[in-house]
């Protein structure tokens, strides 16, 4: 039988996490759940889960994945059975990769297994997030309420990702344009001066801005596969080294603190965070339970830590609000609000309305850090662009002064 890894909650909230033989996650939940336990994540061990994860490797998008969420709770609304349902959007789906998904998931839950299980088998589909929501709608009895909320989440964070690949492109396209005229410049450009500059370099009278831009441009011409290479070595090794939970932490920490960038990441985490939570809430889902399985939901290590933090201090008996405050990491007015909220018993409502605001907030931070990255990256332009010509000019002028 399998090994699984899982991560469940105790009826005090206490959390624990293990490992556990069973035929399928549908046993193993089972498993937790004589246990007295709550299961929010349950996976197959890693030495176990290559075979079931790699099976399918095309792409789904956001926005197929939150189209298939709101078929698939209106045809339960309309109360067609889960197999048949899942046999109707299979049939109808376009995408190659997402028929096979959902052919893999009917056939586990033809097989006994929970939907939310069947699920977790292809996590670059479905995401642990999902996976843990549409559990609690099973155990909940709320999954028509729970597939609606995912669908409109899913389309939510698709429309703030166009809108912020959008403001971003004007941007990239003038840095895209500045490195191919500063490279143009310095491969076929610059070198045409050099020999008209041999007799100044003669003499010891070269400017040192003109010899650096020469040495520049013979590192461009001669070592630009040392470049490319050193690029492409730094990337990898960055990227190798991001995905590790140190790195990833460090990483998460210093994106929200980045000037211009960090208040938009912030914005768009937290915003995340209070619409699951309030959701989760809202379907009726204790507050610890409700969590732990919002806390991934950011996509930043260092909040979900500390909401992790704001989990355990909320076991021993506080308000939720007191360690969002201490984290230092949640905004005063909306730890106000939710200090408020506590009091007056409707938490669930008054985080939805935080993550709407919060959504506007980052609306307005992403239009003003377009706004400023235009004239910044159009000055360092021309500064660089002026260094070439200013480099270029001296050399002239002082040729042109030796020659009268």
């Amino acid at each position: 039988m399998p090994d699984f890894t899982f991560e469940a909650l105790a009826r005090t909230g206490a959390k624990s996490t293990g490992t556990l033989t069973a035929n399928s996650e549908r046993e193993a939940a089972l498993i937790l759940d004589g246990r007295g336990l709550f299961p929010v994540k349950i996976g197959r061990a890693k030495n176990q889960a290559s075979s079931a994860g790699g099976l399918f490797g095309g792409r789904v998008s956001g926005r197929a994945t939150a189209t298939l969420y709101a078929q698939l709770a209106d045809l339960l609304h309309s109360g067609v059975p889960l197999l048949r349902s899942l046999e109707l959007l299979e049939r109808q789906s376009t995408n190659r990769t997402l028929q096979s998904v959902l052919r893999d998931i009917r056939s586990r839950v033809a097989d006994g297994t929970g939907l939310a299980q069947a699920m977790a088998f292809h996590p670059k589909v479905f995401n642990e997030l999902a996976v843990s929501m549409v559990r609690a709608g099973q155990e909940g009895g709320f999954l028509e309420d729970v597939l609606k909320r995912i669908a409109a989440f899913v389309e939510h964070q698709e429309d703030l990702k166009s809108k912020v690949i959008g403001s971003l492109a004007y941007p990239a396209f003038l840095a895209l344009a500045g490195f191919g005229v500063v490279t143009v410049l310095m491969v076929f450009f610059v070198p045409k001066f050099e020999s008209i500059f041999e007799k100044l370099k003669e003499q010891g009278e070269m400017p040192k801005i003109t010899s650096l831009l020469l040495w520049v441009s013979h590192s461009v011409r001669d070592y630009w596969w040392l470049g490319l290479g050193g690029a492409a070595a730094v990337f990898f090794g960055y990227r190798t080294w991001a995905r590790t939970p140190n790195g990833r932490m460090i990483v998460d920490r210093v994106k929200i603190r980045l000037p211009l960038f960090g208040p938009v990441f912030m914005g768009l985490a937290l915003s995340r965070f209070c619409r699951i939570l309030g959701t989760m809430l809202h379907n009726g889902i204790p507050l610890l339970k409700s969590l732990h399985i919002s806390k991934d939901s950011t996509g930043n290590k260092v909040l979900a830590a500390a909401v992790e933090r704001a989990a355990e201090n909320v076991t021993a008996g506080q308000k939720l609000a007191d360690p969002l405050r201490k984290s230092g990491h949640f905004p005063t007015d909306i730890v106000e609000m939710i200090t408020i909220a506590e009091e007056a018993n409707s938490l669930e409502k008054v985080l939805i309305d935080v993550a709407d605001g919060l959504d506007k907030r980052t609306a307005r931070n992403l239009e003003l850090m377009v706004k400023l990255l235009e004239p910044i990256m159009l000055l360092f332009m021309a500064v660089v662009v002026g260094t070439i010509a200013v480099g270029l000019l001296m050399p002239v002028f002082k040729l042109s002064t030796t020659l009268k």
